[in-house]
């Protein structure tokens, strides 16, 4: 069953490709705010989530988040990873810059050892005051689930205009600093056949991936309740074949 972040400072919870990670959600806490509607998004479809939207109070999202980190050192338990999450893409906010300096500020002096990742579906990252935060975090997770729009369309469901083309382009502005994020799944959906996972998808996807030369590269596949419940699952070896392939090309993957 899928479900929403109710709270701003979530977990920490053991992240597969992370480690031990302490959300951070920039969106509304009893709704999803989002220009991806991802037929395997584990918040649900944007739809099924109506109500306020309201962004989370930057000066609360940093009291919240000091008063977590203070508690957990004073536990001996720091988290590996602050990660901004939730219930949407957050780099919607308004004040996103800002919170990044907050975080920042709050890791150096409570979480030395900590880094700051960024979940986005990199929607927002021809705004340059987005890619000036993101360019300030330890992990820039940004993603790809396909080289072709209309596959994007099928598996994102983007709001307004999007571009494959275009999100590589803006993809390349941050020189490699940058980790490309994608999902692989097969299925059906509302009808339509979805796979992200046939040769002429992976071999445009590993042209896309040597163009924009990210540091590295995460492939994983679903692990969590989806929306589309017609969906299924890619194993881990053929993932791992993907990864290969990317390695080929001199760029570090992980499968998760």
């Amino acid at each position: 069953m899928t479900s929403l972040y109710h709270d701003i400072i979530f977990g920490p919870v053991h992240s597969r490709r992370l480690g031990l990670s302490l959300g951070v959600n920039l969106l509304p806490t009893e709704s999803k705010l989002c220009s991806f509607d991802c037929i395997y998004c584990e918040c649900g479809w944007n739809a099924d989530h109506p109500g306020a939207r309201r962004f989370n109070d930057r000066g609360e999202v940093a009291r919240l988040l000091g008063t977590t980190l203070r508690r957990m050192a004073a536990e001996g338990t720091p988290p590996d990873v602050i990660t901004f999450a939730g219930n949407g893409e957050p780099t919607l906010h308004p004040e996103f810059e800002d919170i990044i300096g907050d975080t920042i500020a709050l890791r150096d002096a409570l979480a030395p050892t900590a880094r700051v990742s960024v979940l986005s579906n990199a929607t927002q990252i021809g705004r340059e005051e987005v890619r000036r935060a993101l360019l300030r975090v330890d992990n820039n997770i940004l993603k790809l689930d396909s080289a072709f729009d209309r596959t994007v369309r099928l598996i994102n469901n983007p709001m307004g205009s999007y571009s494959v083309a275009e999100t590589v382009r803006l993809m390349r502005l941050f020189g490699g600093r940058m980790i490309l994020q994608t999902m692989f799944l097969r299925g059906e959906c509302r009808g339509e056949t979805v796979d992200n996972t046939t040769e002429e998808e992976v071999a445009a996807w590993l042209r896309l991936v040597e163009q924009i030369a990210p540091a590295r590269v995460m492939v994983y596949s679903l692990d969590r309740d989806t929306p589309c419940r017609t969906l299924e699952k890619v194993g881990r070896d053929e993932l791992s074949a993907i990864a290969a392939r990317v390695e080929a090309l001199g760029i570090p993957c992980s499968v998760a």
